[in-house]
């Protein structure tokens, strides 16, 4: 009866070390561990889709004064405005009222809401250009422009920074420049297509509405 007992007490104990022994690998683990990853096999991971841009429909301005035409573009969704003078003089529209609309770019139509829109300008009293806008000259470089008929400003501003530039009335009123804007270019010194390499240049002009 000894021996059944102790053979009893030993079979529990191993039973008891067997159930608290290592469970069998499934491999469950391992598996997941080595699994590829997308950027492991070179699939691109799939990106959310890119937001479009918002678009709007954009009025026709031609013929509006300038402040009812930026009004109008706030309105229907477009914000990054400018406006420039279609006359070619380069005069800056300080009081939007005093300017009216001849052209804008972009055309009339759809648009995203984000286009700059830029307005083509003449004061109140002037007439549009029938031929569009007058194209101020580009830098001058080593050679002077051909300045007829463009305002003294525009001329300045096309010429190298560092030349010397004296302007003077040609009408023979002896009056003084003050805004160049509103001077026009009648001949200069060194002539159009002469080559400039420093030289002082003098302007002869006139107000536009004057004959040269």
């Amino acid at each position: 009866m000894r021996i059944t007992r102790v053979s009893a007490a030993t079979t529990l104990l191993l039973a008891a070390l067997t159930a608290c022994g290592p469970t069998a690998d499934t491999g469950t683990d391992d598996a997941a561990s080595t699994a590829p990853s997308a950027s492991d096999t070179g699939e691109a991971a799939e990106e959310p889709p890119v937001d479009t841009k918002s678009a709007a429909a954009l009025p026709d301005m031609a013929g509006k004064g300038l402040q009812s035409a930026q009004d109008e573009a706030q309105a229907a969704g477009f914000y990054h405005l400018t406006s420039h003078d279609a006359l070619g003089r380069g005069r800056n529209q300080l009081f939007d009222r005093n300017w009216k609309v001849c052209a804008q770019t972009p055309a009339p139509g759809t648009h995203p809401t984000d286009t700059k829109v830029d307005f083509s300008t003449v004061k109140l009293e002037e007439s549009c250009p029938a031929s569009g806008d007058q194209a101020e000259p580009e830098e001058a470089g080593g050679t002077m422009p051909d300045f007829a008929g463009k305002s003294v400003k525009v001329a300045r501003q096309a010429l190298d920074g560092s030349t010397s530039i004296v302007v003077d009335d040609v009408s023979g009123q002896d009056r003084m420049v003050l805004v160049e804007s509103n001077w026009q270019v009648c001949s200069t010194d060194p002539a159009a297509g002469a080559e400039l390499d420093g030289q002082p240049v003098t302007i002869g002009a006139v107000k536009f509405g004057e004959s040269c």
